[in-house]
């Protein structure tokens, strides 16, 4: 495609282009999708790692029957070039175009005139340094140290920052892209990816199972691959990927057995990326190629409920997709009661419903906390408008909505429940859903047989959790209750029997221990070794622990794992407890200032504001 006029022409014209007749913010986004559907997204791009951007082009294939004079498309910090439309004829013209008034969360509108007969639109841009989406790695901060990397997070509302796009969850369209990268690497996305690199470094990539802009991923690192089954396998640098092989040697097993209960898999191959330690979140669902945190690399295979929660995902979430963010809970609430299941179909009962207590305990405190200040953020559907949809990220869309679903097998009984949830998936599977719609749906399909046993008003729009809410208690668990009680009593590490103990014993132990003494956790500290630990989870709740107890000598190490993990789970509760006094803020301060450049900007956004509102005894 030939650009036949130049930037600074554009731009004139621009001045001169007529502005929609109405222009609002509608689902965290300021594109026009009621009117203008995106059907099709082709991505040419390359990745330029010196300048720490992406150039090249993104083609909207559009359907305008509702006669738009516009097509509105969402955008932050991405430099436009030239804008060209074609119309049903093949007819390509170049156009002008206008950027809206920036908004510091939803970025700024990219308005440009169609016509009827408009059928695509291509945009010349890259992106900048600035891009929140993208992260890009030295090769310092990778695992092996020896090449740069680069991945994207696109949830909740980053796609626009790499990419100009309807960027809300509404909007499902197919993408094909081909990407140009330094040949010693290798690119990913989440659709059909290569299994070795080329020595030219262009690859091309096609999905056909029509997505939410939140689900479109990008990496390009050094990284190998090996199959771990018929349709699974990981990647990973070259020294992370025999871990890795190993610690997700049950990721087959995971997909079997997923499909026996919710039906067929849709997405043809799962794949897991093993990301270096900034990645901020535990794992990311991009349909096929999951991306996921080093940290689960624990080497005891205790950490794999995160893949099959990432797994249950290709569901509820990419194949039935939350409407708004405000319907958060649907896509995580279903996807955490569907990893419960898969745990216990492999693991067992027992372990599944360990696992099950330790996220009502993770639950209870969150209640704890906002029932104090801001109970409202305790409801399961949330009211986001005007606010950034990452604030719903918390407990609340997670566990209440887990046992919000446990609650309705306990009433209905697990057949029926399985029975309506094979069918809700199969029903919608590749559409959308919002919360009114599924409260319709439930009761016609369920809970019309089941008059007045479950109050779905105190669940979804009520604060705190009913009390009706499921009572979890695990055997496993009750043995390391014992402990704490015992220890509590003689305060003596000798009292804890830690035999047979995985990462979840240990947790449920330190997050029920009192109040201690420095002398005390130095003790506990001796006998167990937590300080330097390598598991990311038991050195977060250790860490935690030490801050309140003010064991400083756990500092240092501290300060290491904080340098050197990025994932938001296990910063942000580090991060909280020490800003609680004048000392452990000014540690907070020195400590960020150093860590920050590895840190994710979801992360490093997050920890900014914990820093800022302190207010230090």
């Amino acid at each position: 495609m030939k650009f036949l006029l130049s930037l600074s022409v554009l731009c004139l014209l621009a001045c001169t282009t007529p502005k929609p007749k109405k222009m609002t913010v509608k689902n965290h986004s300021f594109s026009n999708y009621a009117e203008v559907k995106l059907k099709h997204l082709s991505l040419h791009l390359k990745v330029d790692f010196s300048k720490k951007e992406l150039w090249g082009s993104a083609t909207l294939q559009i359907e305008n029957t509702a006669g738009a004079s516009h097509i509105i498309l969402d955008h932050k910090t991405l430099k436009v070039d030239h804008v060209a439309v074609t119309d049903a004829n093949g007819k390509i013209k170049e156009v002008s175009f206008e950027i809206g008034p920036d908004d510091t969360v939803l970025g700024a509108a990219l308005i440009i005139p169609i016509e009827k007969n408009t059928r695509e639109v291509s945009v010349a841009y890259h992106t900048t340094p600035e891009s929140e989406a993208l992260q890009w790695l030295s090769p310092e901060q990778t695992h092996d140290k020896k090449n740069p990397f680069l991945f994207s997070q696109s949830q909740a509302i980053l796609a626009r920052t790499w990419i100009p796009l309807q960027d809300c969850p509404a909007v499902r369209f197919t993408y094909d892209a081909s990407i140009e990268v330094p040949p010693h690497l290798m690119a990913m996305m989440s659709a059909e990816n290569p299994t070795s690199k080329n020595a030219e470094g262009k690859y091309t990539f096609k999905q056909t199972k029509p997505i939410p802009s939140y689900l479109m991923a990008l990496a390009v690192g050094d990284v190998e691959f090996t199959t771990l089954g018929r349709n699974s396998g990981v990647y990973a640098e070259p020294g992370m990927l025999k871990k890795s092989v190993w610690e997700l040697a049950d990721m087959q097993s995971m997909i079997d057995s997923a499909e026996a209960l919710y039906g067929p898999y849709a997405w043809g191959r799962y794949d897991v990326l093993v990301l270096p330690p900034s990645f901020p979140f535990g794992g990311m669902e991009n349909p096929v190629l999951t991306f996921a945190t080093p940290t689960i690399i624990a080497g005891d295979r205790s950490l794999v409920s995160l893949v099959a929660h990432e797994l249950a995902h290709s569901w509820s979430g990419n194949l039935v997709t939350n409407e708004t963010w405000s319907d958060f809970w649907l896509n995580e609430g279903f996807t955490v009661y569907f990893e419960q299941r898969i745990m216990e179909k492999i693991y067992g009962r027992d372990y599944a419903e360990m696992l099950a207590e330790i996220g009502r305990g993770e639950l209870q405190h969150t209640l704890d906390d906002f029932m104090q200040t801001t109970p409202d953020e305790t409801k399961l559907f949330l009211n986001l408008d005007g606010r950034n949809p990452d604030d719903g990220v918390t407990d609340i869309a997670y566990e209440k909505g887990r046992f919000f679903l446990r609650r309705i097998e306990e009433v209905v009984g697990r057949p029926a429940w399985d029975a309506f949830l094979n069918d809700y998936f199969k029903t919608h599977a590749f559409q959308t859903m919002n919360t009114t719609r599924f409260i319709a749906y439930l009761n016609e399909k369920l809970l019309n047989k089941h008059p007045g046993q479950i109050d779905l008003n105190a669940w979804i729009y009520g604060t705190g959790l009913p009390k009706d809410a499921p009572v979890v208690k695990s055997k496993e668990l009750q043995r390391v209750e014992t402990d704490i009680v015992t220890y509590t009593k003689s305060r003596n590490p000798a009292d804890i029997h830690t035999k047979d103990y995985s990462t979840h014993h240990w947790l449920h132990l330190l997050r029920g221990l009192p109040a201690l003494s420095v002398e005390e956790m130095a003790a506990l500290d001796k006998a167990f070794t937590f300080t330097g630990i390598g598991n990311a989870e038991i050195a977060c709740d250790w860490y935690t622990l030490s801050v309140k107890n003010g064991y400083e000598t756990a500092y240092p190490d501290m300060a290491v794992f904080l340098k050197s993990v990025g994932r938001r789970k296990f910063l942000l509760p580090i991060y909280k407890n020490l800003v609680k006094t004048a000392k452990g803020k000014a540690l907070a301060e020195q400590i960020f200032s150093e860590a920050r450049k590895g840190y994710h900007a979801v992360a490093s956004g997050s920890i900014e504001e914990i820093i800022a509102n302190a207010n230090p005894k």
